[in-house]
C-alpha cells in the first residue's frame, strides 16, 4: 500500500495547452458559421431599415401636415407613429433572440467537434492534463504546446 503513492508520483505529468481560439478560428465549420449569422443579421437589418424608413416618412408627413390636421385624425396618426416605434422596438428584440439561438445552435456542434479533437489528441499523446492558455498563468519547460495537434486532428491549419 505505501508504494502505491510512490508509484503513482513516479507517473511522468504531461501538461499541455490548445489554443482554443486559433483552433476555433482555423475551422471551416467557424467561417461557415459567421458566415450564416452575417447573413441572418443583414435579413434582420434589413427588416428594420424599412420599418424605421416607414416611420421616418409617417412622422415626417405628421410633422408637415400637423396644422392642418382635426385634432382626432393628428391623434389617430401620433398614435399610428407610437405603434410603429413600439413594434420597432419589439422586432430589435425578437432580432436579438433570434441572433442568440442561432448562435448558439450554429456554435455548440463546432465546440463538440472541437473538444472531441482535444480529448483524443490528449488521450492519443498520454496528456495528463490539457490547459486553455487564456488561463494559464505561468508556464514550464514540461508544458507542450498542442494546438497543432488538436488542428491536425481537425483536419485545419
Amino acid at each position: 500500500m505505501l508504494l502505491l503513492p510512490l508509484s503513482m508520483i513516479a507517473q511522468e505529468i504531461k501538461i499541455a495547452i490548445v489554443n482554443q481560439n486559433d483552433v476555433f478560428n482555423a475551422m471551416p465549420e467557424a467561417t461557415a458559421m459567421e458566415n450564416e449569422m452575417s447573413i441572418l443579421m443583414q435579413k434582420w437589418n434589413a427588416e428594420l431599415q424599412s420599418m424605421e424608413n416607414d416611420f421616418n416618412r409617417k412622422y415626417g408627413e405628421l410633422i408637415a401636415q400637423q396644422d392642418s390636421l382635426s385634432e382626432n385624425i393628428r391623434m389617430m396618426r401620433v398614435q399610428e407613429i407610437e405603434d410603429m416605434r413600439t413594434r420597432m422596438e419589439n422586432l430589435v428584440q425578437v432580432a436579438q433572440q433570434d441572433r442568440d439561438k442561432k448562435y448558439e445552435e450554429l456554435l455548440t456542434p463546432i465546440q463538440e467537434k472541437m473538444q472531441k479533437a482535444i480529448d483524443e489528441v490528449g488521450e492519443e499523446n498520454g496528456y495528463t492534463v490539457i490547459i486553455n492558455p487564456q488561463v494559464l498563468l505561468f508556464t514550464g519547460k514540461s508544458v507542450i504546446d498542442a494546438t497543432d495537434k488538436v488542428k491536425a486532428k481537425l483536419g485545419v491549419k
